[in-house]
């Protein structure tokens, strides 16, 4: 049983710490919060799902000692750090040049158009290249593991609270994006596109310039 390995005040400080580093606007939760505002709290959810697969892959990773060669291999690091700065810059641009709050029942029309495949990928993708996960992840997870127990349990336990936080943080992102749709109406959406969109410019900005703590 999980109980057994992980006990309930060490998961519950584990909480505690990941929902002060998850609530703090980071790229998902700006992707959550302007898709419920384009897209509606309902149609915003595989977003929320994308970026929780997220978790589980950074988790799983830490377990299996990746986290441990990005720390390590400045190539790797920088493959990772790349990728992710061009798809932070790409999100970014297109979300500045949006149109979509001028016209909201255009929107609405538009946004049934979108796959929810599309929603969760961009979710996923923005959170699995951002080379500062895997980085936190390693630094902060094992101090949680107790080294004389089994590991893998302590880690699912892990990643199903993390996961759980994540989603739940996002979701209050939406619904703020969702209710200022219904408040600012005609220019909610563009100027949360817009807002979001710089904000992602300025957060490719920083991963660009990141290094790894032992350069």
């Amino acid at each position: 049983m999980l109980a057994h390995t992980l006990n309930f005040t060490t998961l519950a400080l584990f909480a505690l710490v990941a929902l002060v580093t998850i609530a703090t606007p980071g790229p998902t939760v700006l992707l959550a919060l302007a898709n419920g505002a384009r897209y509606g709290v309902r149609r915003s959810l595989p977003g929320m799902l994308g970026a929780v697969s997220s978790d589980f892959v950074l988790v799983g990773s830490v377990a299996l000692g990746l986290g441990a060669v990005l720390a390590a291999s400045e190539f790797w690091f920088s493959v990772v750090k790349w990728i992710g700065v061009a798809y932070l810059t790409w999100l970014g641009i297109r979300m500045l040049r949006s149109k979509g709050g001028l016209d909201l029942s255009r929107a609405m029309v538009e946004s049934e158009d979108v796959a929810p495949s599309r929603i969760f990928a961009k979710s996923f993708l923005v959170a699995v290249t951002n080379p500062k996960g895997y980085l936190f992840c390693s630094a902060l997870l094992p101090q949680f593991i107790n080294a004389a127990e089994p590991q893998w349990p302590q880690y699912a336990a892990i990643s199903l609270v993390f996961a759980g936080l994540d989603f739940s943080v996002m979701l209050g992102y939406a619904i703020i994006g969702a209710r200022a749709v219904s408040l600012l109406r005609q220019r909610a959406v563009l100027w949360l596109d817009r807002s979001c969109g710089a904000i992602l410019l300025a957060l490719a900005g920083t991963m660009a310039f990141y290094r790894r703590s032992g350069n």
